[in-house]
């Protein structure tokens, strides 16, 4: 068979062939076409993906950084917002115990705002602030005047109760309105100080009164060494000696003088005063330290306002100048409460300068009434002892304030003792003069001279005793103020002891005298000092001489019998 026999017959299947091929050609095309599109069209979507992570890593970076300051701007906007709770608190509630914790916050606000005052939303939340800030300073004025009332209308108010228990506790208020309202802290710091003058000056006016009438019941006054003796010569008075110390028995108080019976000596009603001026002035300088001075640095803001707590109980007892309080047991006494205050850090000098100057202005007039007492004492020319036994306290009081750290009291007290020490020596060169002149009177002329009986040299000689026990006993220290003036009267004593010895001319005579007498001067010694000062070294020195006196007349004796 030929080829185109071939074909002919299968034209047909060729000419489907053909057409297969052509639509599958088509076919090919078509898809070529397709994917060219597809691929064109992949393209952008590729473009749209690596956009879409771009704009994705854009906004997860915008994301971290709004997130970093979601805090701070979260932390802003707590402290410049002013809750509504403590708007409420300033606006429709009185002054009380939630109203601490809440003018703290206030003031974290008013402070958080400052800073901030040119921004727009600040300015329209600081004109509220303002406004909440006059309430506040218009209720807390009124607050801590009428808290102020029962110490001007009462002398019978507790005023450490007062202080430690009332003012104390709102101090926080004071202090809000000493940094935003410095006018009314002023205002209220000048109506507590002119209250307090007023209680202090009209209860120690009464008691120092009621003071000076117990004085006048007594009639003591300095004797001579060289008086005539008595029938009865007193001995050391241990009890009165204890008036130089500040242990012991509790200050007169004011029911006790009314008694027309009671007596107190000169350096024990001293002593009341001194007393009750140290309890009243060392608390109130405390008091005014820890209240009046300002904070070194505002409180952060803290909420939830805190409830009311119970208020502690407590009982007390009048009793004229000043008042005791007994308190619970978890409750602080002002001494204790002093104390804190004192070894407190943080407060600056110019704040204690201030503090001082608040205190002086409080006690001045007290300050005077206590001056004048001391004065009305010394002119009633106290005894040398009793006035000795005066300043040792005055040295204790001195001592006491520089431990609770009341500078102002501790310059009043030595100013004091400026006073007394120059009556002392005044009162002590009297007594070594009376003994001389009596001594020079023995050996006058005839119209003029004085016989001294042995009596009279020895109640000199117990007096000498007396005074050396009871000055040893009131110096710790070998003091050369007081031991030389007692060496000068020890010289005088001598000295009449040798004159009136010599009235007798038979040696043996003379001196078996001597010796009788220097036996009953070491036994005054003995008897007056009870034990109680003889490891004193100036007490065994003067007891060494008259003992060696008595040995040299004993010598003498022996010498004279050979």
């Amino acid at each position: 068979m030929s080829d185109s026999a071939f074909y002919q017959e299968h034209t047909l299947e060729l000419i489907g062939l053909h057409d297969q091929v052509q639509t599958s050609v088509n076919l090919l095309d078509s898809l070529e076409g397709f994917l060219s599109k597809f691929q064109k069209d992949l393209s952008a979507v590729s473009g749209q993906i690596s956009d879409l992570q771009n704009r994705s890593k854009d906004i997860d970076a915008r994301l971290k950084s709004r997130r970093k300051i979601e805090k701070p701007l979260s932390n802003l906007l707590t402290e410049i917002c002013i809750p509504p709770a403590l708007a409420t608190l300033i606006l429709d509630t009185e002054v009380g115990e939630p109203w601490i914790t809440g003018i703290q916050d206030f003031e974290g606000h008013l402070l958080a705002m400052e800073p901030r005052t040119k921004l727009k939303s600040v300015k329209d939340l600081s004109s509220l602030g303002e406004g909440l800030r006059i309430v506040a300073a218009t209720k807390l004025r009124l607050f801590f005047l009428n808290l102020l009332t029962p110490i001007k209308t009462s002398m019978s108010t507790n005023l450490p109760v007062l202080q430690n228990s009332i003012l104390l506790k709102y101090r926080p208020l004071y202090v809000f309105l000493l940094r935003h309202v410095p006018d009314v802290a002023a205002e209220i710091q000048r109506a507590y100080t002119g209250a307090t003058r007023t209680y202090y000056e009209t209860g120690f006016r009464r008691y120092l009164r009621t003071l000076t009438a117990v004085k006048s019941r007594s009639s003591e006054r300095s004797e001579s060494i060289a008086a005539p003796p008595k029938m009865e010569e007193p001995d050391v008075d241990w009890d009165r000696l204890a008036n130089a110390t500040l242990e012991g028995s509790a200050a007169t108080l004011a029911y006790m003088t009314e008694d027309k019976a009671f007596k107190e000596p000169t350096e024990a009603l001293f002593r009341s005063m001194m007393m009750t001026l140290l309890d009243n002035s060392t608390v109130e300088y405390a008091f005014v330290v820890k209240f009046f001075t300002k904070d070194p640095s505002p409180p952060p803001p803290r909420s939830p306002l805190v409830s009311p707590t119970t208020p502690r109980s407590f009982m007390r007892r009048d009793s004229g100048a000043g008042q005791e309080s007994t308190f619970d047991a978890d409750e602080a006494t002002p001494r204790a409460k002093q104390m804190q205050v004192l070894h407190e850090e943080g407060v600056s000098k110019e704040d204690k300068a201030a503090a001082e100057g608040i205190w002086k202005h409080i006690f001045d007039p007290v300050l005077q009434y206590c001056d004048n007492f001391l004065k009305t004492i010394l002119d009633s020319s106290p005894a040398v002892t009793p006035l000795l036994t005066m300043i040792r306290l005055n040295d204790a009081i001195i001592s006491e304030c520089s431990v609770r750290d009341c500078p102002p009291l501790e310059s009043f007290a030595f100013g004091l003792r400026l006073v007394m020490w120059p009556v002392l020596q005044k009162d002590i060169t009297g007594q070594v003069d009376s003994l001389k002149k009596l001594i020079d009177s023995t050996t006058a002329g005839y119209l003029t001279k004085v016989t001294i009986k042995d009596n009279h040299v020895q109640a000199i000689a117990r007096r000498y005793a007396v005074l050396f026990a009871s000055w040893t006993a009131l110096t710790v220290d070998e003091e050369a103020m007081i031991f030389s003036n007692l060496g000068r009267l020890r010289q005088e004593l001598s000295r009449l002891i040798t004159m009136q010895a010599n009235k007798i001319k038979d040696p043996a005579q003379n001196a078996s005298y001597l010796v009788a007498l220097y036996e009953i001067i070491l036994h005054f010694f003995s008897s007056q000092s009870n034990g109680r000062i003889s490891t004193h070294p100036k007490a065994q020195s003067e007891i060494s001489f008259w003992r060696e006196k008595e040995d040299q007349a004993r010598r003498r004796i022996q010498s004279i019998r050979k």
